[in-house]
């Protein structure tokens, strides 16, 4: 068998950025030492599916910031005259990039293989006598990129910008209209902002920009927290006479992330962590799904960690292929706005509410049906269906469910729904309300439910309730997103605003609670 050359095996190596980072790269492990940069699984994994554009939503210090600088200095030493850029929220952590950056360059085996020499080096920028560049930035000083064009762009710890959208708009013009251009975003979560949006509407595939989410439990923190997860784990055996945490001694949540892939060393960790942080500040800094790590705290209206319990184990909708049997209309509409969890049952009495908007593509109009025992069987959420579309929805999802009892808002569109559902579609079965009036003083019954700040409160008390004490079970993850941002401010309850955060299914779910305890059936 004829052996490979050096050069044969050169050009694989230069062929593939894992193999050249592993073969030429050096970077320092938790103990200060020089060691060959091997991509870790979660690094490979995102090498491997990369596209254009990318946003990675991810646990603390996992490496991704590090994988972009050996990208970047690959890239530039395998191709010529392209430019890349580095993009910091503060001065501190610029320089910190650019010095990893130098070392990564001073430790190729320069005196084996030739590698591009530097032509000039400072504080903000590593130009190369083969005319690549990389450059420093920080967010906020000016519009980056301007004047250049870019093959790769990171925006590390961008939920910490002060300007995520001109920053964002300004890297996507600065980006080189090439097939092999990429913008990476890379960051730990910040509360509810435009890296929220962006990455949300990224994993729901609504947008150009494909998602990745690295948990706390990924198998990179195996070595990377090697001597923390050691020292939790002699901490949980002198608290427990020696013995390892085994799992007969999981908690709810433990199991689920058990379940999930999380070890049993790291579920020790997980707990000595908790020793000196709030669950909230955990979830931020470490968390083990997409949803969990934009967690609020401080005037959260729900129990957040019931919430993110609840998220952890909610099931799969019906597949279309279950449910073909549906009237026309609702057809377009599976898993692309309606979620069917459980289809009727003979006998049983079903309990809905709607939240109506204009179908303009702002507000989404919402229902949610929910079982005699609580358990939901349906949600439906859509921005762009007018409103007398969705009384046709509303019926032909009403009638399929029984005829289910119906509590729907009647302030602004929902007034004019709530009429054609019963002059058009003689839909009965709905609530009603006792008014007096004022000039009479006889009492009138008018249909649907008057949100008011007083009754607004009614429901919004009512439906917590209900799902912290476990009177109703919620299977829409969509619901669940929007409950972790429903907070409370100067008195008034409803989503963190901006960044296209919504509350309509969370008011719909909160309407089906008052249809189960009307307990009503007109029809």
């Amino acid at each position: 068998m004829a052996r490979t050359s050096t050069k044969e095996k050169l050009k694989v190596i230069n062929d593939n950025p894992k193999l050249w980072l592993q073969n030429f790269v050096k970077i320092q492990d938790n103990n200060g030492d020089a060691v060959p940069f091997k991509v870790n699984e979660q690094q490979c994994e995102f090498v491997d599916s990369m596209v254009k554009f990318n946003i990675i939503s991810k646990a603390r210090q996992i490496g991704f910031s590090t994988l972009s600088l050996g990208l970047c200095l690959y890239y530039a030493c395998t191709n010529n005259s392209t430019n890349y850029l580095l993009v910091s929220y503060k001065q501190e952590s610029s320089s910190s990039l650019f010095e990893k950056l130098k070392v990564m360059y001073d430790s190729l085996p320069h005196d084996k293989y030739s590698f591009p020499k530097i032509k000039r080096s400072n504080r903000d920028e590593f130009l190369m006598d083969n005319g690549s560049r990389i450059q420093c930035s920080i967010a906020g000083l000016k519009d980056i990129g301007r004047g250049t064009t870019y093959q790769y762009i990171l925006l590390s710890e961008f939920a910490f910008y002060q300007n995520q959208e001109k920053v964002l708009l300004s890297a996507e013009q600065a980006l080189a209209k090439n097939l092999t251009s990429k913008v990476v975003i890379e960051t730990t979560s910040n509360g509810f902002n435009h890296y929220q949006e962006v990455f949300m509407n990224a994993y729901k595939k609504k947008s150009k920009y494909k998602s990745f989410f690295f948990p706390f439990y990924s198998s990179a923190y195996e070595k990377q927290f090697k001597h923390d997860y050691n020292q939790a784990e002699d901490w949980y055996k002198e608290s427990n006479s020696g013995r390892r945490l085994c799992p007969a001694d999981l908690d709810g949540d433990e199991k689920i992330l058990h379940g999930k892939g999380a070890s049993l060393k790291q579920l020790m960790w997980r707990r000595w962590k908790l020793l000196d942080m709030s669950i909230q500040e955990f979830y931020q800094e470490f968390p083990s799904n997409s949803m969990e790590s934009f967690i609020t705290s401080g005037f959260s209206v729900f129990d957040q960690s019931k919430v993110l319990e609840r998220i952890n184990a909610t099931p799969e909708p019906l597949p279309k292929t279950e449910l073909n049997h549906l009237a026309e209309p609702l057809l377009r509409y599976i898993n692309r706005g309606l979620f069917i969890f459980k289809l009727p049952k003979r006998g049983e009495r079903y309990y809905g509410g709607a939240d109506t908007a204009s179908g303009s593509g702002g507000d989404s109009s919402t229902i949610t049906i929910l079982d005699s025992d609580g358990e939901q069987v349906l949600s439906f959420y859509h921005n762009k269906v007018p409103v007398y579309a969705f009384a046709e929805i509303i019926n032909l999802l009403g009638r399929f469910y029984h005829y289910a009892f119906f509590v729907i808002e009647r302030n602004s569109y929902g007034l004019p729904l709530i009429e054609r559902l019963r002059k058009e579609y003689d839909y009965l079965n709905l609530y009603k309300h006792k008014v007096f009036n004022q000039q009479t003083g006889r009492k009138q019954m008018k249909l649907g439910w008057q949100t008011t700040e007083v009754t607004k409160s009614i429901l919004v008390s009512d439906f917590k309730e209900h799902f912290e004490v476990g009177m109703v079970m919620i299977h829409c993850k969509e619901t669940l997103a929007q409950m972790q941002i429903f907070v409370e401010s100067n008195g008034k309850t409803g989503n963190k605003g901006g960044n296209g955060n919504h509350d309509d299914l969370v008011l719909s779910f909160a309407f089906a609670v008052q249809a189960i305890k009307a307990n009503i059936w007109y029809v």
